[in-house]
């Protein structure tokens, strides 16, 4: 009884700060909305003391929907496969080289920066989703927890400057940006460009899950180097 009694309030916590972080994000456009909703919940637990995992009993509840929600992108995908057809080679080879890049360019700047080898595996698979960075990191050598940080600081910067940068590069249209947005900002990316679009939602949905198979095949070389 005191279990669900935490994930009621654990589910409330969550859709106020969402609302709250909805609410900010229509005078701060930049802002990303889970921005602003993860520093709210994590302010509010140190504030008032109360233990993760109570608040996690809820937190898991909106997790086990995010599956269906995911599912859900592929009727877009649907709708536009002829389109997606045509384009085929083209997203499986950006996604492909954007993958490669998010690799190395984060792997150069750590050993740039005087960062130990634990530091650098933990930093690579970044541009992958939390699960996956966690698994791939853990397989290396690197830190997990660390490696999930990365992650979700990747998708959250990634939705804030994403798209702007894409404007800046002049690069436009429903399957460039959102391929973009999907190698390279994973989930919370493709949170961010569904509300504008469905199309580019569901097309970073496809990037997502690519860069999240490209990435894993990248990192069979560097497991038989470093191990």
């Amino acid at each position: 009884m005191l279990n669900l009694l935490y994930s009621f309030i654990g589910i409330a916590i969550t859709i106020a700060a969402y609302f709250v972080a909805l609410r900010v994000n229509k005078r701060l456009r930049w802002v990303h909305p889970l921005f602003i909703c993860a520093g709210s919940i994590m302010t509010l637990l140190v504030i008032g003391n109360i233990p993760y995992e109570y608040y996690k009993l809820g937190g898991d509840v909106i997790a086990f929907c995010l599956g269906p929600a995911t599912v859900a992108l592929g009727v877009p995908l649907y709708k536009n496969r002829e389109l997606i057809r045509k384009h085929a080679f083209a997203i499986i080879s950006g996604v492909s080289v954007g993958s490669a890049a998010g690799i190395i360019s984060a792997g150069s700047i750590v050993w740039l920066m005087g960062g130990n080898l634990e530091l650098m595996l933990s930093m690579m698979p970044k541009s992958t989703t939390a699960p996956i960075a966690i698994e791939i990191s853990r397989q290396l050598g690197g830190i997990p927890e660390l490696s999930a940080i990365f992650a979700v600081l990747t998708g959250l910067i990634g939705s804030m400057i994403g798209t702007g940068l894409l404007r800046v590069c002049r690069i436009q249209g429903d399957v460039p940006i959102g391929i973009a947005m999907g190698t390279a900002a994973h989930g919370i990316g493709t949170a961010a460009v569904i509300r504008h679009s469905e199309f580019q939602g569901s097309l970073s949905g496809l990037a997502m899950g690519l860069a999240g198979i490209a990435s894993a095949i990248l990192f069979i070389p560097l497991y038989g180097l470093f191990h």
